[in-house]
């Protein structure tokens, strides 16, 4: 299982990169649907990491998918425009899923 980048900028491509995350850049949600169908449909794929601005651009799309696929796992992640975060974000996300305080 390998992990896939849908990313809407270069760098957060690249940084992956080093990380031996292979990704794409798409800028529409047409475009985004597109990305999202290849590595859905790719067995060896076990987790779809895309940028939160994309899963804003395709709110729907990333729900329905999130929801009705057990296979793979899509996980919206933060880059370097994420601007709506808070800097205790991921503390409180732990201390809302599984009610520990950090």
């Amino acid at each position: 299982m390998r992990f896939e980048l849908i990313s809407d900028n270069h760098d957060t491509v690249v940084g992956m990169r080093l990380a031996g995350i292979n990704g794409v850049i798409v800028n529409t949600p047409n475009e985004v649907e597109k990305a999202l169908k290849a590595v859905m449909a790719d067995d060896d794929v076990g987790i779809v990491l895309i940028t939160e601005q994309l899963g804003a651009m395709c709110p729907k799309l990333i729900d329905d998918l999130k929801l009705h696929t057990i296979h793979p796992l899509i996980v919206e992640i933060p880059d370097r425009h994420a601007d709506g975060r808070t800097k205790d974000s991921i503390l409180r996300y732990v201390r809302e899923a599984i009610g520990v305080k950090i």
